[in-house]
């Protein structure tokens, strides 16, 4: 990582941030070598007919729910497949619009969208599988979050609150990454640094979400 020089506290960031690069960088790698690379192809089977129909509708997020290993036997899931599948596509059009729009940051985008979600149910809570949703509708710009992800940022040493607006900090968070990297991680994604959080944060070694 390159050095810096500013204020105790900048200089204290920008020590994290290397930290962090020293344990995501092996961890991707480990990533990559142990986990079965057909495990996400539910994930890439939604994301690429979100980009063929602009939208999600309740069979893409029911997959969604399999590749995170969500249950599926609570109140939200029934609240959801009551819904019309054309009103469940019409939130998600509006959700993937938003997170595809590259003239606003990465992180006001995540913020909208996960705005928008919110309106379906399950979703006014926790950010795991609005976050898969999000990250099928625009692969390369957003990541996923869930708890393991959180486990790591907290052991690395990087702020992530639980309070309202906590998609949108986590991809400023991982775009101040991105920004600091190093050239190991020249050709990296926000979905890249996800899935080193994820291997990161694991309690024991699992299989992959």
């Amino acid at each position: 990582m390159k050095k810096t020089t500013g204020t105790p506290a900048q200089e204290e960031s920008a020590a994290v941030r290397s930290r962090a690069w020293d344990v995501l960088i092996p961890a991707r790698a480990s990533y990559l070598a142990d986990v079965s690379p057909h495990y996400d192809e539910v994930f890439h089977d939604v994301a690429q007919r979100t980009e063929r129909a602009g939208s999600l509708g309740k069979t893409d997020i029911a997959a969604l729910v399999v590749w995170k290993r969500l249950s599926a036997q609570t109140r939200w899931v029934t609240e959801l497949m009551s819904l019309p599948d054309i009103h469940v596509r019409a939130v998600t059009e509006r959700a993937v619009t938003a997170v595809r729009d590259t003239t606003l940051p990465r992180s006001e985008a995540a913020r909208t969208g996960r705005g928008i979600i919110w309106e379906l149910p399950g979703f006014r809570t926790g950010d795991a599988l609005a976050s898969a949703i999000l990250t099928a509708a625009a692969p390369q710009r957003m990541a996923v979050y869930d708890s393991r992800v959180q486990h790591a940022l907290d052991t690395l040493g990087l702020t992530l609150t639980p309070s309202p607006g906590r998609y949108g900090r986590y991809l400023q968070l991982l775009d101040d990454l991105l920004q600091h990297r190093g050239p190991h991680a020249d050709s990296w994604t926000a979905r890249d640094i996800d899935t080193a959080l994820y291997w990161t944060g694991r309690p024991d070694p699992a299989p992959s979400r």
